[in-house]
């Protein structure tokens, strides 16, 4: 967390030209509390009864009605782990927005964002966070079974516009992607890929904070070294020199296997690091 607190700072005196228009108030801000709130509500009725349960478990013979009742629970299998997966999502999203909403209000106060620590889950760690399968280290060997419906068509339809070289709709398209999939295992790397697409646009300030939501999102997965070295040298192009080279400097140390660890070094030998 404190390269992560440096990164934000960083990121934040960056904000600087754009204040104007890119500055928030404390009722926005409870604003999106209110949503949050609402939608925590709405999480909470799923484990509300609707009625009297009415399984169909006729049958003429002992098999038939065996049969039925394995059906039954096939059917109830599937349901659980569907809403098991959408809790997931939800406890995902909403951590990632407490996160967000915790460094904006730390922003707007004038306090120390290199303080802020890491943002407790949302609900707490409990027995069904810790069986939830790990992500995949391969960002795109990951289990369809975990995706939803168009998630990774779409995923797969922004990245051709990036290789496209159509940076405006590659951009937007990642955006929309992670308003529509929050807490996809894509996510790192929509991030990653929005960054590069913002770069592509000449907006180098927005890209950083993409790469930075990529970093914190998975911090030790497969997309993580490049979203960092990304990030480092955003920041140089910036002008930020001296966080710029804080960034660099931990790509080799925490992914000193990587490729971007030289060109990590590269950069930094660029930017006249000490």
């Amino acid at each position: 967390m404190r390269v992560a607190g440096w990164v934000l700072a960083a990121v934040v005196a960056t904000a600087g030209v754009a204040q104007a228009q890119d500055q928030q108030t404390l009722a926005d801000i409870r604003q999106e509390l209110t949503v949050l709130y609402v939608e925590i509500q709405r999480l909470k009725r799923e484990f509300s009864t609707t009625g009297s349960p009415a399984p169909n478990l006729s049958g003429s013979s002992i098999l038939e009605r065996v049969d039925a009742i394995e059906a039954e629970l096939q059917r109830l299998t599937r349901q659980t782990e569907q809403l098991n997966q959408r809790v997931q999502n939800i406890v995902t999203d909403g951590t990632n927005r407490i996160g967000d909403l915790e460094f904006r209000l730390v922003e707007l106060e004038g306090g120390d964002l290199s303080a802020l620590g890491e943002t407790s889950t949302l609900g707490g760690e409990g027995e069904s966070t810790a069986a939830v399968t790990p992500a995949p280290t391969e960002p795109n060997t990951s289990d369809q079974g975990e995706l939803a419906v168009g998630e990774r068509a779409d995923f797969d339809d922004a990245s051709q516009a990036l290789a496209d070289g159509d940076f405006q709709t590659a951009a937007t398209m990642f955006a929309q992607f992670d308003t529509s999939y929050p807490g996809s295992p894509l996510a790192p790397e929509a991030h990653l890929n929005r960054g590069k697409a913002l770069e592509g646009l000449g907006d180098t300030r927005e890209a950083a904070r993409a790469f930075l939501a990529s970093f914190t999102g998975d911090s030790e997965g497969a997309v993580a070294p490049e979203a960092l070295f990304e990030l480092g040298a955003a920041l140089g192009r910036l002008g930020q020199t001296d966080q710029a080279c804080i960034t660099l400097s931990e790509v080799g140390v925490r992914f000193p296997a990587s490729g971007q660890a030289t060109s990590a070094v590269q950069e930094m030998a660029s930017l006249g690091c000490s």
